[in-house]
């Protein structure tokens, strides 16, 4: 019996021993399952970093990608300065050149002298007349309306002319008759001159200019001594500073025709002036 009681404890142990070691291989085959099965985490985890690391390549793509736009865009500020350029050097419209001569483009317009005195404004016949009469210098726009002063001018006596406070702004001067005579020759003389230096409106009945000059001789009458406005649109006159005798001076003319006229006028005439510079 003690025989039998020995055989079955070594059969329990021999079984327990069997039981040991088959739960033993089931959990390192489960932990050794797990630890496989982390390995993909692993993989994707690396795989994500590979992802990132495209990213950042892509991200300094992008980043030469904004260089070249900032590149663009200096490019394009120059383009814009460029342009902008011709800008300081622009011309002096306030003046055209003929020839060697560089006269202003419009009929003077100022009621100061050089020296910053006023001139005087004669706007009835009585103040325009006495102002000859005294040989003062004075001034008025034709039909005393300062609406044709921009485009006309204003039209002085020739005692204002010659002045010696100086009726020519700062840099200019007066043209004498040899300017006028010049210029008259440079175009081709008297006979033709005209047609080049008027405008190409304003007259009437259809006797305009080509203004081939850029002259702009506008018809813009002129006032005789006892205070009369006369001739707006048929005919321009522009004082000389050359006098011609102690009641005259000389003058030069646009009228109905091609011609460039050149006469001996009153001094109380108002006549328009056009200066010159030297």
């Amino acid at each position: 019996m003690n025989t039998d009681m020995g055989k079955a404890k070594t059969i329990i142990t021999i079984a327990v021993v069997f039981t040991l070691l088959f739960s033993y291989e089931s959990i390192s085959g489960n932990i050794e399952t797990k630890s496989t099965q982390t390995d993909p985490k692993t993989v994707q985890t690396k795989a994500k970093s590979t992802q990132t690391g495209t990213k950042s390549v892509q991200t300094k793509t992008k980043s030469a990608q904004t260089g070249s736009k900032t590149t663009q865009t200096k490019s394009k500020s120059n383009l814009k300065s460029s342009k902008s350029e011709p800008v300081t050097k622009k011309k002096d419209l306030g003046t055209v050149t003929i020839g060697t001569q560089t006269w202003a483009v419009a009929n003077l317009n100022v009621s100061t002298f050089r020296n910053g005195d006023s001139i005087p404004e004669a706007r009835t016949n009585k103040e325009w007349q006495t102002a000859g009469e005294l040989g003062k210098p004075a001034w008025c726009y034709y039909n005393n309306d300062p609406a044709s002063g921009s485009k006309y001018g204003k039209l002085y006596n020739w005692y204002a002319v010659n002045d010696p406070r100086g009726l020519a702004p700062a840099g200019w001067t007066l043209s004498g008759d040899a300017d006028w005579a010049k210029l008259s020759y440079f175009l081709g003389g008297q006979e033709v001159a005209g047609r080049k230096l008027k405008s190409t409106g304003e007259w009437i009945d259809g006797n305009i200019g080509t203004n081939e000059t850029g002259f702009m001789g506008f018809p813009g009458g002129y006032r005789v001594e006892n205070g009369t406005f006369l001739n707006f649109g048929s005919i321009g006159t522009w004082w000389s500073s050359t006098e011609n005798k102690s009641l005259s001076a000389i003058d030069h003319y646009l009228a109905q025709s091609n011609i460039f006229g050149r006469s001996s006028t009153p001094k109380q005439r108002g006549e328009s002036v056009r200066c010159i510079k030297k």
